[in-house]
């Protein structure tokens, strides 16, 4: 390969080290074709996996500022370049690796953060940014609900008090005198 088209290669890496939330670095020996392209179907738009040169791999990440994959960069190498949410390209990788034992997940690095195959395993096992967000709305809602409810439990129950009060000076009619002619009386 010619100079120009290495400095080339290297720059397109840099770029995309540097548009992507995350990085999955890969080791895809034995997978066939077909199955590399199943794996790029199963990421959808949301991550761009490409089959790197490991040597062109560490000049682009050292250029874009990232030296925590320099020791993954051994063996044939591909990395999952992700622009979307990173929970969701962890699970496409983790799943396809658990039908595809050949797909072994080496590290990987989160918005500048290295991480480990476990902690991708472990981000894959969280739910998505969309299904967090629909919890934490509902449980606002419900802590508004509850809130609403608690400030309205004193006039609910003033209303019922001031209800009871007026049943029962209807009920004692005219024999007895009325609870606020009494406090009159007594002053």
């Amino acid at each position: 390969m010619a100079r120009p088209d290495k400095a080339a290669a290297v720059a397109e890496l840099t770029d995309q080290f540097r548009d992507s939330n995350a990085a999955v670095l890969t080791e895809y020996r034995g997978l066939t074709v077909a199955q590399l392209k199943e794996l790029r179907r199963s990421l959808g738009e949301n991550a761009q996996y490409a089959v790197v040169k490991n040597t062109l791999t560490k000049i682009a990440a050292n250029e874009a500022g990232i030296d925590q994959l320099d020791e993954l960069l051994e063996g044939p190498s591909a990395i999952a370049f992700v622009t979307g949410d990173p929970v969701e390209a962890a699970k496409s990788l983790r799943d396809f690796a658990k039908a595809n034992p050949l797909l072994v997940i080496k590290g990987g690095v989160l918005e500048g953060k290295a991480l480990s195959a476990d902690e991708i395993k472990k981000l894959a096992d969280l739910e998505s940014r969309e299904v967090l967000l629909a919890k934490l709305a509902g449980a606002m809602q419900g802590s508004l609900a509850k809130a609403a409810a608690t400030f309205q439990a004193p006039l609910t129950q003033f209303a019922r008090t001031a209800d009871a009060l007026r049943a029962k000076v209807e009920q004692g009619g005219a024999g007895e005198p009325a609870p606020a002619a009494e406090a009159e009386t007594a002053e």
